[in-house]
């Protein structure tokens, strides 16, 4: 499958959807019915009030600590899809934001200057393809010449935040874009870890057969609704309660890494990514500054995870949220 949506979304997908998808998935009005010939439209949402979300707020994923250099940092594992319940800031994590001098993010959904899609290689793809993937924009109401000027795997990327929407998912309430709204909110500065063309030379393969192979992955999971949504759910349920023990274990249980290509597909969209955002991370700590740092979830398990990295770059890591053990 594509392992796009192995990570639930990644940043730059996220961040530069966010506006496409905000478009595009308002063709429908939510009471929309369906008729025999027609899909049912994934529904906007429902909104939770700002007074609601302060009474219900709680911390959801996993927070540490990262100290060196005689002051400490914070590094939160992300979800770039989220529900409008989760607008406000757990208690810890708005401890932290109200110590921290600036918000890291992989990359900032806020700042609409790097939207910028950078040029990128068309993909050729047969009569097939093309047919499956506007048989699967259909079935969740998007229209086709929103999508048509994108890369195929961001077309593929596109229907599935469409499909989380059935999960009451948005990318717009991903942490990545709350963080964004909380930081400007306090008057913190908010970093880019990486940029946007840097992160797609990672996500999209060069050679164009390994992209086609990962496109058909990705609507052969696609096609099977029912799973799909399960591995979704189970993974935003996963996350939420910090489970990362589980996260570790998400080849064994997401229904996604069916060979070795597919394996391959994944380290180099995750893990190949981590020495340079732990050196990042390390450069900005260096120079003094106390930061929130988050970067996905899945960024966090594996032999190149991002806490054994930041260990190495001398930090003492210790998991603060939940408590280890509980």
């Amino acid at each position: 499958m594509s392992t796009a949506l192995n990570t639930g979304i990644s940043a730059a997908l996220a961040a530069t959807l966010t506006a496409t998808v905000t478009a595009t998935l308002a063709w429908a009005a939510p009471t929309q019915a369906a008729t025999p010939t027609e899909p049912r439209c994934p529904a906007e949402p429902a909104t939770v009030s700002q007074a609601q979300a302060d009474a219900q707020a709680r911390d959801r994923g996993i927070l540490w600590t990262l100290t060196r250099d005689g002051h400490t940092s914070y590094l939160h594992a992300s979800l770039h899809l989220g529900r409008p319940a989760w607008i406000a800031p757990g208690p810890r994590l708005k401890e932290v934001l109200g110590q921290v001098d600036a918000v890291a993010l992989e990359l900032d959904p806020l700042d609409t200057a790097s939207w910028q899609m950078p040029p990128i290689p068309d993909l050729p793809i047969d009569a097939r393809l093309k047919q499956r993937l506007a048989t699967q924009a259909r079935s969740v109401c998007l229209p086709a010449q929103a999508l048509a000027s994108m890369h195929p795997l961001l077309q593929l990327s596109t229907i599935t935040l469409a499909r989380a929407r059935g999960l009451g998912l948005d990318v717009r309430y991903g942490q990545e874009v709350l963080l964004s709204g909380w930081a400007r909110q306090r008057g913190l500065p908010v970093i880019a870890l990486e940029t946007l063309e840097g992160q797609l030379s990672a996500l999209l393969p060069q050679d164009p057969e390994e992209a086609r192979h990962e496109l058909r992955s990705g609507l052969q999971q696609l096609e099977r609704p029912a799973p799909l949504q399960r591995m979704l759910k189970d993974l935003v349920n996963t996350w939420e309660r910090g489970d990362l023990r589980r996260l570790s274990r998400y080849e064994d249980w997401c229904n996604c890494i069916n060979d070795a290509r597919d394996r391959a597909a994944l380290a180099r969209e995750n893990d190949a990514r981590n020495p340079n955002l732990a050196e990042r991370i390390s450069e900005l700590h260096q120079k003094g500054q106390s930061l929130l740092v988050a970067v996905g979830a899945l960024h966090m398990t594996g032999p190149q995870a991002l806490p054994t990295l930041l260990r190495q770059h001398g930090f003492e890591v210790t998991q603060v949220h939940p408590e280890p053990g509980k």
